[in-house]
């Protein structure tokens, strides 16, 4: 997805997955194993607010207002607690994982701190998921001045990597929705309209197609198309126009991200060269694709294919970032992540050159790890669509 600021945050808005999607027995397995993770690196526990962690790992999506404190405290030492406002506590008691969850709750008047100082170890250190506010992390500090905080994402980035075979499912799905949409673009007028109304295009056309929330409809014409963030404006779509398509959301709690690229009547040469330069760096990147295989080393199989046809100083950014629950999580494939692949490991493969104040080129597609390489979840063609 070229725009790496949209949909990328832990928040609670209508793409959270849906609890009534898992068991207790797959939440009881997240959390459990969340626990351990954490206790291997040290660590006295993982502590979880509202957000994308917290519905992931116990089902749970609460309806208290955001300054009153929610808390899921996971300890390898102990069963998961979970601390919410007493108005909330017959909501949380019926989540998914809640047969795994010891439940308690405060009551307005009480110190919702001191409470949660009850649940920690007083000279603990702690994995903080990275949505939590800093109200709740301060006055956490200032009831356990001896305990240390660090954020989650830092400590266990690869937390939500593996997915199992129902996730995958998820966004094999989302995947077949975003490949629809696209397929319905290409029978609309492109030239004389301007980028904001393809976009809106794209984004009706997802949610037509189930998505529930829509985090990026990148439309990048002309000399547009080499800028990795751009977000579509009135420019209007002329005949010669190379177009990138990037766009994705959520369906079902899980992401989509896909990105084409398309051309307003006959491309030149050279368009059509530097097409099948951003093909074939793509082929080589899902190639390089195998357990083991560390996430920079299916960067470099990308960034070899440029370079070598000589645009070394036109690679449009990192290769590849994790999709799951969010559309843009770990893994990255980027140069110096040392990370290797696993199966299970969902992430896009994006290649791209950018020509500054020319055109650009972009091919995505969500690729899963298997036990023996990949499997794309995109199908659609890689082909330059010409369109009108």
């Amino acid at each position: 997805m070229g725009d790496p600021g949209a949909g990328t945050g832990d928040g609670t808005g209508d793409g959270t997955p849906d609890p009534a999607a898992f068991t207790d027995e797959v939440y009881a397995a997240r959390m459990d194993r969340t626990a351990y993770e954490a206790a291997a690196l040290g660590l006295a526990g993982v502590l979880v607010t509202p957000g994308t962690d917290l519905v992931w790992l116990c089902g749970y999506r609460p309806t208290a207002a955001a300054e009153r404190l929610t808390l899921l405290v996971l300890a390898a030492t102990s069963q998961p607690r979970l601390l919410v406002p007493t108005l909330d506590r017959p909501n949380a008691e019926t989540a998914p994982g809640a047969s795994a969850l010891r439940v308690s709750d405060w009551w307005e008047g009480q110190d919702p701190y001191a409470a949660a100082a009850g649940l920690l170890r007083p000279h603990g250190r702690y994995a903080v998921s990275d949505a939590t506010w800093a109200l709740h992390l301060l006055r956490l500090q200032k009831s356990l001045p001896l305990a240390a905080f660090q954020p989650l994402s830092a400590v266990l980035p690869m937390r939500r990597a593996v997915k199992d075979e129902h996730e995958v499912a998820r966004l094999a799905a989302a995947a077949a929705a975003a490949d629809a949409a696209y397929e319905e673009i290409l029978g609309l007028r492109f030239g004389g309209r301007s980028e904001r109304e393809l976009a809106a295009d794209l984004g009706r056309l997802l949610r037509e197609h189930g998505h529930s929330r829509v985090d990026c409809t990148v439309v990048g014409s002309g000399p547009h198309g080499a800028d990795p963030r751009h977000r579509p404006g009135d420019r209007v779509i002329g005949d010669g126009d190379m177009v990138v398509l990037d766009f994705g959301g959520l369906r079902d709690g899980y992401g989509s991200d896909t990105a084409r690229t398309v051309h307003v009547g006959a491309p030149t040469d050279e368009e059509r060269r530097v097409h099948e330069t951003v093909r074939a760096a793509q082929r080589a990147a899902f190639g390089a694709v195998r357990p083991g295989v560390s996430c920079q080393e299916v960067d470099r199989a990308a960034r070899a294919v440029i370079e070598e046809a000589g645009h070394a100083g036109h690679v449009a950014h990192r290769t590849g970032h994790g999709v799951g629950v969010t559309t843009h999580e770990p893994p990255y494939l980027v140069e110096g992540e040392e990370q290797p692949l696993e199966p299970g490991m969902c992430f896009s493969i994006e290649p791209g050159i950018r020509l500054p104040d020319r055109f650009g080129v972009r091919i995505e597609d969500v690729v899963t790890c298997t036990e023996d390489g990949g499997r794309r979840l995109n199908t659609t063609s890689h082909e330059l669509v010409i369109v009108h």
